[in-house]
């Protein structure tokens, strides 16, 4: 290995804590990620926050709170809510849809505990603080969160964060920001008309389409427009039957087209079936591509550092 690979903590530290909680943030910033990811979305009222989905339903209280705001689909959506009414909101533990189920049933369990909703501009705001404090430089990984449907609902959500990000000092290629999506026509928006001088990150679905992606006609025309591809594991290294992986043949032509790899998501929780252990797991992925998302990225710096010391 002989470059220092980035560990991206996945919606924070959450292994450990609610996804997206400033708490989360603040153990994976302690634990030594490299970088903190935030998925953004648009509440009624133009507030950027930091949450995975357009919906509210499976990481908070909202239909206990706001149960006559459901939609037909019976989900309640984040667009349909003023930020003051979002500062209502516990968040919580991840659900399976639908259910109170939890996704991972060994992480954080007290609902009893608050924990709240956090904007861009809060989240942007304690990221530097902390690097001022510390001296460090931990970056930030912000998502342009479904585009379409937050313009279909009048906002221009890639718009408005690169103006966030700029007047948080994040302008150019140097600066320790990736900002992520997984609609090529918006990034490549991002790029020629939003005209962003950041370094963009084309996420793959892990799906048919997102592999149709990863042909070397398709990354070509990634190329022009990002700086960084981001597919799934599964469609990076396959198991190979003792214990580890073997990496797919299309990531070798990626330094040719100038473009880095990074990968989505290390779970403990979920290591394939056969693959030794989950730092096995990590250390190759650490070696193949330059940075891993991570959900306990305390586990992720310990794999690094250690490969790092023996060389590798």
């Amino acid at each position: 290995m002989t470059a220092r690979k980035l560990v991206i903590a996945h919606r924070g530290a959450s292994g450990y804590l609610p996804e997206h909680t400033r708490e989360a943030k603040a153990l994976a910033y302690g634990q030594g990620a490299d970088f903190l990811e935030q998925d953004v979305v648009a509440t009624r009222d133009g507030s950027l926050v930091v949450l995975h989905d357009i919906h509210l339903d499976d990481v908070t209280d909202v239909a206990r709170r706001f149960p006559a705001r459901r939609r037909p689909d019976g989900r309640h959506y984040v667009i349909d809510f003023d930020l003051d009414e979002l500062r209502r909101l516990n968040v919580h533990e991840r659900r399976r849809r639908g259910t109170d189920e939890l996704l991972y049933p060994n992480r954080f369990r007290d609902d009893g505990l608050e924990f709240r909703i956090v904007t861009l501009e809060e989240e942007l705001r304690m990221i530097g603080e902390l690097n001022r404090a510390t001296g460090r430089t931990v970056g930030i990984y912000p998502e342009i969160k479904e585009p379409d449907w937050h313009r279909r609902h009048g906002i221009d959500l890639s718009a408005r964060l690169l103006a966030a990000l700029d007047e948080h000092g994040y302008r150019s290629a140097s600066d320790p920001v990736f900002v992520q999506c997984f609609d090529a026509g918006e990034l490549e928006r991002c790029r020629r008309e939003l005209g962003t001088r950041l370094r963009l990150v084309q996420l793959v679905d892990g799906d048919a389409a997102g592999d149709a992606m990863l042909s070397r006609e398709s990354l070509s025309r990634i190329a022009a427009y990002a700086d960084v591809v981001a597919p799934s594991f599964q469609q990076i290294g396959v198991p190979s039957g003792d214990g580890g992986f073997r990496a797919e043949t299309w990531i070798g032509g990626l330094a040719l087209l100038g473009l880095g790899l990074h990968t989505w998501t290390m779970r403990r929780e979920r290591v394939p079936a056969g693959v030794r252990d989950f730092e096995s797991m990590l250390a190759f992925f650490l070696t193949v591509t330059d940075g891993v998302f991570c959900d306990q990225p305390d586990i992720a710096v310990a794999v690094r550092d250690r490969m790092l010391l023996a060389g590798r």
